[in-house]
């Protein structure tokens, strides 16, 4: 699969473009978003995606696009785990929500330069050493199996080792100023509980990198595939917060499925080091399939505790 860099450069500079007109024009003053101003984010996110699913068809062919649609699904889903743990840290912060949105900017630009970089490297490691899929595979399985069992909790931020560090060079104010991640007193710099809340955000990214990375390059191993895939999925990640953000006891058995998921595309990944393939349309059909089952199962048993109280 060859790409031609006029394609690279075009889809570097409409998603520059589409960042730019996010936070320069609709988010341009700070306010707290609305369900329907994150539905409507999230609706177009999701249609610029497939829209960019329908021209790797055509330019790639039906694999390719299969490819990405999957890659495109799983690195969603699994960003909703990262939405929980956004939750939490504006909450043990208690982040304004006008404010969160330039956080999460911020954040998820960061995030699509980490990614980008694990991306890259994983491509490479596993078309040289193919042997690495099985240290892949076998490390999605055990995540998948221990998000199972393990209880949300709260972040510390003592405990961070990024602000630990990061507190040893610069001094941190006691309240935030506005939506102001540093400010000058006496000319002296000083950072704002706002960019701790950042920097706990990047480095909680950074930790959720290490599953969805492996995750997505078990359906593709072509660097496009894999990297748009994720990008448009990082960047849709924004305005999907802030759509579940106020519902999320509704999907209390998505974690679950997040966690059958990884399970799924562990063994997937697993399978394929011993020449057993999984079609990518049985792929796409099973882990839709059970995302589906946790969403109803959410809703109906929270329905049917609504009714009982």
């Amino acid at each position: 699969m060859t790409t031609n860099l006029y394609f690279w450069i075009g889809f570097h500079v409409f998603i520059l473009i589409m960042l730019a007109l996010d936070l320069g024009l609709f988010n341009k003053h700070a306010h707290k978003v609305s369900l329907k101003e994150a539905l409507t984010m999230s609706a177009i996110w999701i249609s610029l995606a497939l829209l960019f699913n329908l021209l790797v068809y055509f330019e790639f062919g039906k694999e390719r696009a299969m490819e990405f649609l999957t890659g495109y699904v799983i690195e969603y889903s699994l960003s909703v785990d990262n939405i929980f743990v956004f939750i939490l840290i504006f909450s043990f912060f208690a982040v304004d929500e006008r404010y969160q949105h330039k956080v999460l900017f911020w954040g998820i630009l960061g995030a699509l330069v980490m990614r980008g970089i694990f991306i890259f490297a994983g491509v490479a490691l596993i078309n040289r050493f193919h042997w690495i899929v099985i240290i892949f595979g076998g490390f999605l399985l055990f995540t998948g199996v221990r998000m199972l069992f393990q209880k949300e909790t709260n972040p510390d931020p003592d405990k961070n080792p990024v602000i630990r560090f990061f507190r040893k060079f610069l001094p941190v104010t006691d309240s935030v100023h506005s939506d102001r991640l540093f400010i000058t007193r006496n000319r002296k710099l000083y950072a704002t509980p706002l960019f701790l809340v950042l920097l706990i955000i990047e480095s909680s990214d950074l930790i959720f990198a290490v599953d969805s990375i492996p995750a997505i390059l078990a359906i593709s191993h072509h660097t496009l595939i894999v990297y748009t895939s994720n990008i448009f999925a990082i960047l849709g990640l924004r305005s999907l917060y802030f759509a579940i953000a106020g519902i999320m006891n509704f999907f209390r058995y998505l974690k679950t499925g997040l966690a059958f998921v990884l399970s799924f595309v562990g063994l997937k990944m697993l399978a394929s080091f011993f020449k057993f393939d999984i079609p990518i349309s049985w792929s796409l059909f099973i882990i839709i399939s059970i995302l589906a089952v946790s969403i109803v199962a959410s809703i109906l048993i929270s329905d049917k505790k609504i009714i009982e109280k």
